[in-house]
């Protein structure tokens, strides 16, 4: 449901994983430049493939999420604060996820 498949070659791959492939798309100008003038010419196709894979994880966390409070009821307060602690220990150690405020 979360994978996609390369039908030439029918591996599964998941968000971030995979050779890279061309695509073309479109941004407002202004959005360009800002890009641009934060990462530099060189790094901006990396810049836009991280944005789009923490977009795309979110929205997967986001349907999981859904998911579990259609099956299990609303998540308590208790359970967010210990999801928030698990997330900044496990995101923290690696360096990757600013811890949750």
């Amino acid at each position: 449901m979360f994978d996609n498949v390369d039908p030439m070659s029918e591996i599964p791959y998941s968000v971030g994983e995979g050779p890279a492939t061309r695509v073309s798309l479109s941004l407002p100008e202004g959005t360009a430049e800002a890009i641009r003038r934060r990462v530099g010419k060189r790094e901006f196709s990396a810049f836009i493939t991280e944005a789009v894979e923490r977009e795309l994880r979110g929205q997967i966390l986001d349907e999981y999420l859904a998911d579990y409070e259609r099956r299990q009821g609303p998540i308590s307060e208790h359970e967010q604060e210990r999801a928030r602690r698990v997330f900044d220990e496990v995101f923290a150690e690696e360096g990757q996820w600013p811890a949750a405020s």
